[in-house]
C-alpha cells in the first residue's frame, strides 16, 4: 500500500457515511412502523445464536434517543475516516464492527447488546492514536478534534451507566487503538509541490529567471524600449534674410 495517500475529497467520502446512518434509520423506522423489535439479532454474550449480533447489531437500536445519540458521531467519524484515510476506511469499519462484536460478545454482560456505538468508539479511537502516532500535523490536528468533540465519551468504556453497554464501547476503543498501531502505513499525506523536491534546482525556474540575485525584476529585450535604429530623421535648415 503507497504511504504518500494525499488528502482528496470524493463523493464516496460524504455518501458512505449518510448510507450507512440512513439506513439505520430506516432499520428503526421498519420497527416502528410495523411493530417488529429486533433487538433479539444483537450481540448476547457466549452463545451461539448471540454472534449473529456482530453483524447487525450495529444497525438495531432500542429507541429514538439511542438512535440519534448515535447518527451525529457515526456520520461525523466516518466522513472524516474516508477523507484522510480513505485507503483503509473499509477495511476499519468492517473489520472494526467485527472485532469490537466480538470483544462484546466474550466480555459482555448477558443481555442483548445493540447500537452503532462500538464502532463509534472504533472510529474515535483510531483517529485519536492513529493521529497522534503519524507526527503528521492534519492528523495530529485531526486527533485534537476528535478529543475535543468526543473526549468525553472515554468516560463510558467504565460501567458508570445503567442499561449502556459499556462492554461494547471498551471493545471499540481497544479494537480503534490496535488499527491505530497495525495500519502503519496508510498515512494521508497533502500533495507535494515541485519546489520541495529535493532535486529541485532554484536556477531552472522560468519564474524565478526573471529576478537578479537581490531580487530586482529583469526587464527582458522585449519590454526594452529602445528606439528604432531604422528611423531617420531629416532637418530642414532655412537662414534668415538679414
Amino acid at each position: 500500500m503507497n504511504a504518500q495517500q494525499p488528502f482528496r475529497f470524493s463523493t464516496g467520502v460524504i455518501g458512505y457515511p449518510i448510507a450507512f446512518v440512513l439506513l439505520i434509520w430506516i432499520v428503526f423506522w421498519f420497527e416502528v412502523r410495523f411493530g417488529y423489535r429486533f433487538n433479539y439479532l444483537g450481540v448476547y454474550p457466549r452463545t451461539l445464536s448471540g454472534l449473529r449480533g456482530v453483524v447487525f447489531s450495529p444497525f438495531i437500536h432500542g429507541s429514538l434517543e439511542h438512535l440519534y445519540h448515535n447518527s451525529t458521531p457515526l456520520l461525523v467519524l466516518s466522513t472524516a475516516l474516508f477523507y484522510f484515510y480513505r485507503p483503509i476506511a473499509w477495511k476499519v469499519i468492517l473489520l472494526g464492527i467485527l472485532f469490537s462484536g466480538l470483544s462484546t460478545w466474550v466480555i459482555g454482560s448477558s443481555a442483548y447488546h445493540i447500537g452503532a456505538s462500538g464502532l463509534i468508539y472504533v472510529l474515535m479511537s483510531f483517529m485519536l492514536f492513529k493521529g497522534i502516532f503519524s507526527k503528521h500535523y492534519r492528523l495530529t490536528a485531526l486527533s485534537f478534534v476528535v478529543i475535543f468533540l468526543y473526549g468525553s465519551m472515554l468516560w463510558y468504556v467504565f460501567p458508570v451507566k445503567e442499561n449502556m453497554s459499556w462492554e461494547g464501547h471498551l471493545s471499540g476503543l481497544v479494537v480503534g487503538f490496535i488499527f491505530a498501531l497495525i495500519f502503519k502505513t496508510a498515512i494521508a499525506k497533502p500533495p507535494k509541490y515541485v519546489w520541495e523536491d529535493e532535486d529541485y534546482d532554484e536556477s531552472q525556474d522560468p519564474f524565478l529567471q526573471q529576478f537578479d540575485a537581490e531580487g530586482n525584476f529583469i526587464e527582458t529585450p522585449e519590454e526594452n524600449h529602445t528606439a528604432d535604429s531604422s528611423l531617420e530623421i531629416h532637418y530642414n535648415f532655412k537662414e534668415k534674410d538679414v
